[in-house]
């Protein structure tokens, strides 16, 4: 079951790309974006999150701290971070705890992959309320940032 606005959100204890733990309810006082993808290195992911990167201002202006999120390792996503320069944190929900308490969780995915995000985009208050939700079951979609950024105009 996936989350949806008005809700709390589930907690999380994530490892970024430089080894440091990120736990959610430490970022109450913030808007947080979580970004939860299917796979580093693939065409869409690479696309979205370069679009996150170039618009930063933008989400610095709103007040906003945004995560990347995929079960791919901390060392994958390292990797990609550099690749990309990246200016957000990538966390690594390999064990899938996240993308299973957020219900955006693929049962299967191509090629026989089991256990992968869904391209999902949510924004946490900062009380730690969930403001938007919006999980896709189509992974070359790409969430509405327009919506995302008005969500978070408006909690400014």
């Amino acid at each position: 079951m996936s989350m949806t606005t008005g809700t709390k959100a589930p907690n999380f204890k994530l490892v970024n790309t430089n080894k440091q733990e990120v736990e959610l309810q430490a970022q109450q006082g913030k808007n947080v974006v979580l970004l939860f993808f299917p796979l580093a290195f693939t065409g869409t992911c690479t696309a979205e999150l370069c679009s996150v990167r170039d618009n930063m201002a933008v989400y610095e202006q709103l007040d906003a701290t945004v995560y990347g999120i995929s079960v791919d390792s901390l060392f994958a996503l390292g990797k990609f971070k550099e690749e990309q320069k990246f200016n957000f944190d990538l966390l690594s929900d390999f064990n899938r705890e996240a993308s299973t308490a957020y219900g955006c969780l693929y049962s299967e995915f191509v090629f026989g992959m089991k256990g992968v995000s869904k391209r999902s985009a949510f924004v946490v208050d900062k009380q730690g309320i969930i403001q938007y939700a919006e999980v896709l079951e189509k992974a070359s979609d790409i969430p509405n940032f327009d919506s995302i950024k008005a969500c978070l105009e408006q909690l400014k």
